[in-house]
Protein backbone atom coordinates (compact mmCIF):
# COMPACT_ATOMS: atom_id res chain seq x y z
CA UNK A 1 0.00 0.00 0.00
CA UNK A 2 1.83 3.41 -0.86
CA UNK A 3 0.77 6.28 1.30
CA UNK A 4 -1.68 8.03 -1.13
CA UNK A 5 -3.56 5.12 -1.22
CA UNK A 6 -4.02 5.44 2.77
CA UNK A 7 -7.84 5.17 3.31
CA UNK A 8 -8.05 8.04 5.95
CA UNK A 9 -11.91 9.15 8.33
CA UNK A 10 -12.47 12.68 6.90
CA UNK A 11 -11.63 13.64 10.35
CA UNK A 12 -8.04 12.81 9.91
CA UNK A 13 -7.67 14.64 6.69
CA UNK A 14 -8.97 17.53 8.57
CA UNK A 15 -6.08 17.30 11.39
CA UNK A 16 -3.33 16.36 9.30
CA UNK A 17 -3.98 19.45 6.89
CA UNK A 18 -4.56 21.54 10.07
CA UNK A 19 -0.43 20.08 10.75
CA UNK A 20 0.93 20.27 7.86
CA UNK A 21 1.65 23.98 7.47
CA UNK A 22 3.01 23.89 11.61
CA UNK A 23 6.05 21.32 10.38
CA UNK A 24 8.64 21.59 7.94
CA UNK A 25 9.52 17.67 8.89
CA UNK A 26 8.60 15.07 11.19
CA UNK A 27 10.97 12.57 13.41
CA UNK A 28 9.21 9.42 13.86
CA UNK A 29 11.14 6.82 15.79
CA UNK A 30 10.07 3.36 15.49
CA UNK A 31 8.91 3.92 12.30
CA UNK A 32 8.97 0.92 10.95
CA UNK A 33 6.57 -1.01 13.82
CA UNK A 34 2.87 -1.57 13.99
CA UNK A 35 1.82 1.96 15.30
CA UNK A 36 4.72 3.84 13.78
CA UNK A 37 4.51 2.76 10.10
CA UNK A 38 0.46 3.80 10.78
CA UNK A 39 1.62 7.81 11.91
CA UNK A 40 4.03 7.56 9.13
CA UNK A 41 1.83 6.64 6.44
CA UNK A 42 -0.84 9.15 7.89
CA UNK A 43 1.89 12.00 7.70
CA UNK A 44 2.99 11.21 4.27
CA UNK A 45 -0.33 10.58 2.59
CA UNK A 46 -0.94 14.90 2.94
CA UNK A 47 2.96 15.53 1.79
CA UNK A 48 4.28 15.86 5.13
CA UNK A 49 8.13 15.10 5.22
CA UNK A 50 9.10 12.24 7.56
CA UNK A 51 12.44 10.97 8.67
CA UNK A 52 12.06 7.42 10.51
CA UNK A 53 14.44 5.84 12.95
CA UNK A 54 14.51 2.40 13.92
CA UNK A 55 17.14 -0.40 14.36
CA UNK A 56 16.64 -2.35 11.60
CA UNK A 57 16.77 -1.66 8.22
CA UNK A 58 13.15 -0.93 6.40
CA UNK A 59 13.22 -0.60 2.63
CA UNK A 60 9.49 -0.54 2.56
CA UNK A 61 9.34 2.70 4.26
CA UNK A 62 11.92 4.30 2.16
CA UNK A 63 10.54 3.34 -0.99
CA UNK A 64 6.95 4.81 0.46
CA UNK A 65 8.95 7.94 0.62
CA UNK A 66 10.30 7.93 4.89
CA UNK A 67 13.69 9.15 4.86
CA UNK A 68 14.85 5.90 7.06
CA UNK A 69 18.05 6.24 9.81
CA UNK A 70 19.28 3.64 10.65
CA UNK A 71 20.49 3.52 14.65
CA UNK A 72 20.24 3.04 18.03
CA UNK A 73 17.89 5.44 20.41
CA UNK A 74 20.36 3.85 23.20
CA UNK A 75 23.20 5.97 21.30
CA UNK A 76 22.84 9.38 21.80
CA UNK A 77 25.30 11.07 18.93
CA UNK A 78 23.72 9.05 16.26
CA UNK A 79 19.74 9.83 17.52
CA UNK A 80 20.69 13.66 17.52
CA UNK A 81 22.43 13.06 13.85
CA UNK A 82 19.19 11.82 12.66
CA UNK A 83 16.55 14.52 14.31
CA UNK A 84 18.37 17.28 12.44
CA UNK A 85 16.18 19.46 10.48
CA UNK A 86 12.69 17.96 12.42
CA UNK A 87 10.59 19.97 14.37
CA UNK A 88 7.97 17.69 16.02
CA UNK A 89 8.98 14.39 17.25
CA UNK A 90 6.39 10.97 17.65
CA UNK A 91 8.41 9.09 20.04
CA UNK A 92 6.88 5.71 19.47
CA UNK A 93 10.20 3.14 19.67
CA UNK A 94 10.42 1.56 22.94
CA UNK A 95 11.39 -2.46 23.55
CA UNK A 96 7.76 -4.29 24.52
CA UNK A 97 6.79 -7.76 26.05
CA UNK A 98 7.11 -9.50 28.86
CA UNK A 99 10.62 -10.95 29.38
CA UNK A 100 14.55 -10.23 29.17
CA UNK A 101 16.94 -8.54 31.66
CA UNK A 102 16.60 -5.17 33.18
CA UNK A 103 19.36 -3.93 31.65
CA UNK A 104 17.55 -4.98 28.08
CA UNK A 105 14.58 -2.61 28.85
CA UNK A 106 16.31 0.17 30.40
CA UNK A 107 18.66 1.18 27.85
CA UNK A 108 16.38 1.51 25.09
CA UNK A 109 13.25 2.51 27.46
CA UNK A 110 14.59 4.98 29.58
CA UNK A 111 18.07 5.47 28.22
CA UNK A 112 16.40 6.06 25.27
CA UNK A 113 13.94 8.47 26.17
CA UNK A 114 16.71 10.41 27.98
CA UNK A 115 18.63 11.09 24.78
CA UNK A 116 15.47 11.99 23.02
CA UNK A 117 14.51 14.84 25.30
CA UNK A 118 18.26 15.86 25.11
CA UNK A 119 18.39 16.19 21.09
CA UNK A 120 15.13 18.03 21.09
CA UNK A 121 16.44 20.67 23.80
CA UNK A 122 20.06 20.77 21.94
CA UNK A 123 18.45 20.88 18.31
CA UNK A 124 15.76 23.33 19.43
CA UNK A 125 12.75 21.00 18.79
CA UNK A 126 9.68 22.82 20.71
CA UNK A 127 7.05 19.13 20.28
CA UNK A 128 7.30 15.70 21.63
CA UNK A 129 4.83 13.81 21.73
CA UNK A 130 5.81 9.66 23.77
CA UNK A 131 3.76 6.81 23.44
CA UNK A 132 3.54 5.55 27.01
CA UNK A 133 1.36 2.26 28.37
CA UNK A 134 -1.33 1.58 31.16
CA UNK A 135 1.24 -0.55 31.97
CA UNK A 136 2.85 2.13 33.94
CA UNK A 137 -0.19 1.81 36.39
CA UNK A 138 -0.55 -1.51 36.86
CA UNK A 139 0.35 -3.76 39.89
CA UNK A 140 -1.03 -6.78 39.11
CA UNK A 141 -4.84 -5.61 40.42
CA UNK A 142 -7.80 -4.78 38.67
CA UNK A 143 -8.09 -1.75 36.40
CA UNK A 144 -11.44 -0.76 36.23
CA UNK A 145 -12.47 2.57 35.17
CA UNK A 146 -9.60 3.97 36.58
CA UNK A 147 -8.45 7.68 35.29
CA UNK A 148 -4.89 9.64 34.89
CA UNK A 149 -5.78 10.50 38.22
CA UNK A 150 -4.49 7.11 39.89
CA UNK A 151 -0.99 7.10 40.43
CA UNK A 152 1.95 4.93 39.17
CA UNK A 153 2.42 1.33 40.41
CA UNK A 154 5.24 1.01 43.80
CA UNK A 155 5.71 -2.20 42.52
CA UNK A 156 6.01 -3.73 39.06
CA UNK A 157 5.74 -7.41 37.47
CA UNK A 158 7.99 -6.99 34.97
CA UNK A 159 10.94 -4.70 33.42
CA UNK A 160 8.41 -3.25 31.01
CA UNK A 161 6.16 -1.07 32.80
CA UNK A 162 9.09 -0.11 35.60
CA UNK A 163 11.51 1.25 32.40
CA UNK A 164 8.20 2.67 30.73
CA UNK A 165 6.73 4.40 34.15
CA UNK A 166 9.98 5.98 34.91
CA UNK A 167 10.29 7.22 30.88
CA UNK A 168 7.00 8.96 31.06
CA UNK A 169 7.96 10.51 34.12
CA UNK A 170 11.01 12.15 32.40
CA UNK A 171 9.46 13.00 29.50
CA UNK A 172 6.48 14.38 31.34
CA UNK A 173 8.92 16.06 33.37
CA UNK A 174 10.98 17.70 30.61
CA UNK A 175 7.83 19.60 29.76
CA UNK A 176 8.73 23.49 29.41
CA UNK A 177 7.89 26.76 27.80
CA UNK A 178 10.38 25.47 25.16
CA UNK A 179 9.96 21.66 25.38
CA UNK A 180 6.01 20.74 24.98
CA UNK A 181 5.79 17.14 25.57
CA UNK A 182 2.47 15.29 25.96
CA UNK A 183 2.62 10.90 26.92
CA UNK A 184 -0.18 9.01 25.91
CA UNK A 185 -1.17 5.51 27.33
CA UNK A 186 -2.70 3.08 24.42
CA UNK A 187 -4.01 -0.50 25.14
CA UNK A 188 -3.86 -3.53 22.82
CA UNK A 189 -2.91 -1.79 20.42
CA UNK A 190 -4.24 -4.26 17.55
CA UNK A 191 -5.16 -4.80 13.46
CA UNK A 192 -3.98 -5.48 10.07
CA UNK A 193 -0.40 -6.30 10.13
CA UNK A 194 -0.34 -6.29 13.55
CA UNK A 195 3.16 -8.23 14.78
CA UNK A 196 2.48 -8.91 18.34
CA UNK A 197 -1.44 -9.59 19.92
CA UNK A 198 -3.02 -11.30 16.85
CA UNK A 199 -0.13 -13.42 15.70
CA UNK A 200 0.29 -14.75 19.31
CA UNK A 201 -3.32 -15.03 19.80
CA UNK A 202 -3.29 -17.81 16.46
CA UNK A 203 -0.57 -19.49 17.12
CA UNK A 204 -1.03 -20.27 20.63
CA UNK A 205 -4.58 -21.76 19.46
CA UNK A 206 -3.37 -23.47 16.43
CA UNK A 207 -0.60 -25.37 19.05
CA UNK A 208 -3.54 -25.91 21.54
CA UNK A 209 -1.88 -23.86 23.99
CA UNK A 210 -4.26 -20.53 24.84
CA UNK A 211 -6.40 -20.73 27.34
CA UNK A 212 -8.40 -18.35 29.47
CA UNK A 213 -7.05 -17.32 32.65
CA UNK A 214 -9.38 -17.08 36.13
CA UNK A 215 -13.65 -18.32 36.75
CA UNK A 216 -14.08 -14.43 35.77
CA UNK A 217 -14.71 -13.06 32.74
CA UNK A 218 -12.97 -9.60 33.36
CA UNK A 219 -13.49 -6.12 31.09
CA UNK A 220 -10.21 -5.17 29.30
CA UNK A 221 -9.81 -1.75 26.75
CA UNK A 222 -8.20 -2.41 23.49
CA UNK A 223 -7.53 0.27 20.54
CA UNK A 224 -7.42 -0.31 16.80
CA UNK A 225 -4.68 0.99 15.54
CA UNK A 226 -5.79 3.49 12.97
CA UNK A 227 -7.43 5.04 16.28
CA UNK A 228 -4.19 4.69 17.96
CA UNK A 229 -2.36 6.80 15.15
CA UNK A 230 -5.26 9.14 15.22
CA UNK A 231 -4.98 10.26 18.58
CA UNK A 232 -1.07 10.45 18.50
CA UNK A 233 -2.07 13.28 15.55
CA UNK A 234 -4.77 15.05 17.67
CA UNK A 235 -1.73 15.11 20.60
CA UNK A 236 0.71 16.89 18.13
CA UNK A 237 -1.51 18.93 17.00
CA UNK A 238 -2.96 20.23 20.55
CA UNK A 239 0.12 20.74 21.42
CA UNK A 240 0.76 23.17 19.07
CA UNK A 241 -2.05 25.37 20.22
CA UNK A 242 -0.50 28.65 22.22
CA UNK A 243 -2.58 27.61 24.82
CA UNK A 244 -2.56 23.53 25.04
CA UNK A 245 -4.75 21.67 27.20
CA UNK A 246 -2.60 18.64 26.95
CA UNK A 247 1.12 19.54 27.28
CA UNK A 248 3.15 17.85 30.65
CA UNK A 249 0.30 15.70 30.67
CA UNK A 250 -0.82 11.55 30.13
CA UNK A 251 -3.73 10.18 28.49
CA UNK A 252 -5.14 6.69 28.48
CA UNK A 253 -6.71 5.95 25.10
CA UNK A 254 -9.08 3.02 23.83
CA UNK A 255 -11.54 2.19 21.84
CA UNK A 256 -14.06 3.30 24.20
CA UNK A 257 -15.48 -0.22 23.91
CA UNK A 258 -14.26 -2.50 27.31
CA UNK A 259 -15.00 -6.36 26.25
CA UNK A 260 -14.17 -9.32 28.34
CA UNK A 261 -10.91 -10.90 27.69
CA UNK A 262 -12.84 -14.19 26.13
CA UNK A 263 -14.64 -12.29 23.99
CA UNK A 264 -11.83 -10.57 22.46
CA UNK A 265 -9.63 -13.55 22.07
CA UNK A 266 -12.48 -15.42 20.29
CA UNK A 267 -13.34 -12.32 18.13
CA UNK A 268 -9.55 -12.71 16.75
CA UNK A 269 -9.47 -16.35 16.62
CA UNK A 270 -13.00 -15.68 14.78
CA UNK A 271 -11.12 -13.71 12.01
CA UNK A 272 -8.94 -16.03 11.22
CA UNK A 273 -11.72 -18.74 10.65
CA UNK A 274 -10.63 -20.77 14.08
CA UNK A 275 -12.55 -22.34 16.60
CA UNK A 276 -13.18 -20.46 19.89
CA UNK A 277 -11.22 -21.12 23.13
CA UNK A 278 -12.97 -22.13 26.42
CA UNK A 279 -10.33 -24.11 28.36
CA UNK A 280 -9.79 -22.34 31.80
CA UNK A 281 -6.74 -22.37 33.93
CA UNK A 282 -7.47 -21.38 37.60
CA UNK A 283 -5.64 -17.45 38.28
CA UNK A 284 -3.70 -18.79 41.30
CA UNK A 285 -2.32 -21.68 39.49
CA UNK A 286 -1.32 -19.26 36.75
CA UNK A 287 0.21 -16.85 38.98
CA UNK A 288 2.48 -19.87 40.31
CA UNK A 289 3.45 -21.83 37.10
CA UNK A 290 4.76 -18.56 36.35
CA UNK A 291 6.53 -17.61 39.44
CA UNK A 292 8.25 -21.21 38.89
CA UNK A 293 9.24 -20.88 35.33
CA UNK A 294 10.65 -17.01 35.93
CA UNK A 295 12.61 -18.73 38.83
CA UNK A 296 13.64 -22.07 36.48
CA UNK A 297 14.31 -20.19 33.21
CA UNK A 298 16.58 -17.28 35.29
CA UNK A 299 18.47 -19.76 36.22
CA UNK A 300 19.11 -21.92 33.51
CA UNK A 301 19.96 -18.64 31.52
CA UNK A 302 17.33 -19.47 28.98
CA UNK A 303 16.27 -15.92 26.69
CA UNK A 304 13.52 -17.02 24.83
CA UNK A 305 9.79 -16.06 27.14
CA UNK A 306 8.23 -18.56 29.41
CA UNK A 307 4.99 -20.03 28.45
CA UNK A 308 3.65 -17.87 31.30
CA UNK A 309 4.75 -15.69 33.90
CA UNK A 310 3.77 -13.84 36.81
CA UNK A 311 2.64 -10.56 34.57
CA UNK A 312 0.52 -12.55 31.97
CA UNK A 313 -1.21 -14.18 34.41
CA UNK A 314 -2.35 -10.67 36.45
CA UNK A 315 -3.02 -9.19 32.71
CA UNK A 316 -5.05 -12.12 31.96
CA UNK A 317 -6.70 -12.14 34.66
CA UNK A 318 -7.60 -9.19 36.04
CA UNK A 319 -9.59 -6.04 34.44
CA UNK A 320 -7.63 -3.28 32.18
CA UNK A 321 -10.51 -0.63 31.41
CA UNK A 322 -9.88 3.12 31.48
CA UNK A 323 -11.66 6.17 31.47
CA UNK A 324 -10.86 8.08 28.84
CA UNK A 325 -12.45 11.28 29.14
CA UNK A 326 -9.73 13.35 29.53
CA UNK A 327 -8.21 12.41 25.73
CA UNK A 328 -11.90 13.06 24.51
CA UNK A 329 -12.19 16.58 26.52
CA UNK A 330 -8.24 18.19 26.16
CA UNK A 331 -7.47 15.92 22.65
CA UNK A 332 -10.83 15.87 20.85
CA UNK A 333 -10.03 11.85 20.75
CA UNK A 334 -13.00 9.69 19.98
CA UNK A 335 -12.41 6.64 18.08
CA UNK A 336 -12.80 6.95 14.28
CA UNK A 337 -12.98 2.83 13.78
CA UNK A 338 -15.35 0.80 16.10
CA UNK A 339 -14.80 -2.76 17.11
CA UNK A 340 -16.79 -4.51 14.20
CA UNK A 341 -15.75 -2.27 12.03
CA UNK A 342 -12.24 -2.77 12.64
CA UNK A 343 -12.54 -6.71 13.41
CA UNK A 344 -13.99 -6.60 9.64
CA UNK A 345 -10.58 -5.25 8.29
CA UNK A 346 -8.48 -7.85 10.34
CA UNK A 347 -10.49 -10.41 9.33
CA UNK A 348 -10.43 -9.35 5.31
CA UNK A 349 -6.46 -8.98 5.80
CA UNK A 350 -5.92 -12.31 7.50
CA UNK A 351 -7.87 -13.84 4.25
CA UNK A 352 -5.46 -11.99 1.72
CA UNK A 353 -2.39 -13.06 4.05
CA UNK A 354 -3.55 -16.82 3.87
CA UNK A 355 -4.25 -16.65 0.07
CA UNK A 356 -0.65 -15.10 -0.27
CA UNK A 357 0.88 -17.83 1.65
Amino acid sequence: MVATELPLHPLEVEVLKALKPKVKRVFVTGAGGFLGKSICLRLLSQGIKVTGFARSSYPEMTALGVDMRQGDIANAAELERAMQGCDLVFHVASKAGVWGSKASYFSPNVAGATHIVQACQALNIHYLVYTSTPSVTFDGQDESGIDESTPYAEHFLNHYGESKAIAEQLMLNANSARLKTVALRPHLIWGPEDPHLVPRVIERAKAGRLKLVGQQDKLVDTIFVDNAAYAHLLAALELMSPDSKCAGKAYYLSNDEPITMAKMLNRILAAAALPPVSKRVPARLAYAVGSVLEILYRALGKQQEPMMTRFVARQLSTSHYFDISAAKNDLNYSPLISMDEGMKRLQDWLQGEALRS
